[in-house]
């Protein structure tokens, strides 16, 4: 029987790897992976974890983790996903790179931004739709944008 981080880390793993639409499709995420949890220990655990639903485009809403292990890494893959998802405009002025997503999402890109340890990004700032990236001294702007626009697959 799994603990309640091992169970925990196991719905924040699935649910960065699947569109985890609904507490019931977790719960048999979470089955198929060997773990027996019930819907009410589910919402606790995505309580516990900081879950928020976040609409992706199609209109459907998926649980997300902006804060899972903030001092992780995010893979390449896992950073592509969230971009090629969330990222719906990228523009650039001078060091600065204004990126556009859906309402609700500009904190899951940030933080997946953040995590990624990207050369030339210095950091980012998210609003509900649009979020800012500063690129450091060592880079420009759109040099930034243009490898955020390939990441999001726009270029």
């Amino acid at each position: 029987m799994a603990s309640k981080v091992q169970r925990q880390q196991a719905i924040a793993k699935l649910i960065g790897k699947h569109a985890v639409t609904n507490q019931p499709q977790l719960v048999d995420l979470l089955a198929d992976d060997g773990i027996n949890a019930t819907q009410a220990t589910v919402s606790r655990d995505l309580e516990d974890l900081g879950a928020v639903k976040v609409r992706v485009p199609g209109g459907d809403t998926v649980y997300a983790i902006p804060e899972y292990e903030p001092a992780r890494i995010a893979p390449e893959d896992q950073l592509r996903r969230v971009m090629g998802e969330w990222v719906a405009e990228v523009r650039a002025s001078d060091n600065l790179v204004v990126l556009r997503t859906p309402p609700g999402c500009a904190h899951v890109v940030a933080s997946a931004l953040d995590r990624s340890g990207m050369p030339g990004l210095l950091g980012t700032v998210a609003g509900d739709d649009t979020l800012l990236c500063v690129a450091e001294e060592t880079t420009t702007g759109a040099a930034l944008a243009a490898h955020l626009r390939e990441l999001a697959g726009l270029s």
